[in-house]
């Protein structure tokens, strides 16, 4: 029995991976039934944890880092960001750790933060919000060789751990959706096409026309940024083609296409239907009902301290990646309501 993994104790106890870390490193949050059933597993087994990562355990400082590419302006004016950071602050009370923020816009603050960030003994792993092609600080932070996580499927990923949501068929289900309400003028305003969410939110939105026999018109493809006011330039820009509905590929573009629509004269959903992205708070205030698709992002971010830490006791290799589901919420953008009357 002596070859037994962690994934051999946790199946045959019924729990995850690193809920047997929890217990062999005797963490505190593991209920007393569960500690229970998985030392009596890991007596009558002999199982012996890895000696490395028994030893990494004492070294701990049990201190992690959030690693964000984005300015001070918009890390506090997008609503998914409070939201994400929320579950991992979560995630990092749960698991005991103390978290670190660092925001990034510029190869300057790149070059200055990396040594903290790499510096052995300073930070038990680190969590990278996945942003732009070229980024160079993830290869730099993987080759470190600290536990690393990236929050959104990186463009190079070969041996790399993230998590994510798989954007392109959240975007078919999406167009499917309108597609089945009768809409043919179908556009979307995606996000930020250096991006590997804007490139596969745009690519699902062509995939689903195309397997429903809709050529797709480049005079209704508009790139966005995820902000409300290149919402707002997208759809003026749109609307010269005359689109019957348009997936916006964040709500908060999605607010700034309608008010773009409502400026026009336009009604939403009777002239112009709306889909957005995300299902934050936001997206179902009292003057928007916007239908949306909804993405864990609080949960997101409590899961993304869990496999951090999962990494961090067990090791990093191979990479792991974790997809999280999503689902469509129908409110009256729409137009739903309207086809039910």
């Amino acid at each position: 029995m002596s070859n037994l993994t962690l994934e051999d104790i946790a199946k045959r106890c019924g729990v995850s991976r690193s809920t047997v870390s929890r217990v062999i490193n005797n963490h505190p949050n593991v209920s007393d039934k569960v500690r229970k059933r998985v030392q009596k597993e890991i007596k009558n087994t002999g199982f012996r944890p890895h000696a490395a990562a028994r030893a990494l355990v004492s070294q701990r400082s049990w201190t992690v880092g959030l690693v964000l590419p984005r300015s001070v302006n918009s890390f506090f004016t997008d609503p998914y960001y409070p939201r994400l950071i929320q579950g991992i602050a979560q995630g990092c009370n749960q698991l005991k750790y103390t978290l670190g923020l660092y925001l990034i816009t510029d190869s300057e603050d790149e070059e200055e933060i990396f040594p903290r960030l790499s510096r052995s003994g300073s930070l038990d792993g680190i969590l990278f919000q996945s942003d732009q092609i070229g980024d160079q600080l993830i290869d730099r932070l993987a080759q470190s060789g600290i536990p690393l996580v990236i929050i959104g499927r990186p463009f190079h990923n070969d041996n790399i751990s993230y998590i994510d949501i798989d954007n392109i068929s959240a975007a078919i289900m999406a167009v499917n959706h309108l597609v089945s309400l009768g809409y043919q003028r179908i556009g979307t305003i995606t996000g930020p096409l250096n991006t590997t969410v804007g490139i596969d939110r745009k690519n699902g939105y062509r995939q689903a026309l195309q397997e429903h026999g809709f050529s797709v018109d480049e005079d209704l493809v508009v790139e966005g940024d995820f902000t409300e006011d290149k919402g707002y330039a997208g759809m003026l820009k749109i609307l010269p083609a005359q689109p019957d509905a348009v997936f916006v590929a964040s709500d908060q573009m999605a607010i700034g296409a309608i008010r773009a629509l409502r400026e026009k004269g336009l009604r939403v959903p009777e002239d112009v239907a709306i889909i957005g992205f995300d299902d934050l708070p936001l997206s179902n205030s009292a003057d928007l009902h916007l239908t949306t698709v909804h993405q864990p992002v609080y949960q997101f971010g409590v899961k993304a301290v869990e496999f951090l830490n999962d990494l961090i006791i067990t090791g990093t290799t191979p990479p792991r990646h974790i997809i999280m589901g999503t689902e469509l919420v129908v409110r009256e953008s729409c137009g739903a309501h309207i086809q039910q009357l």
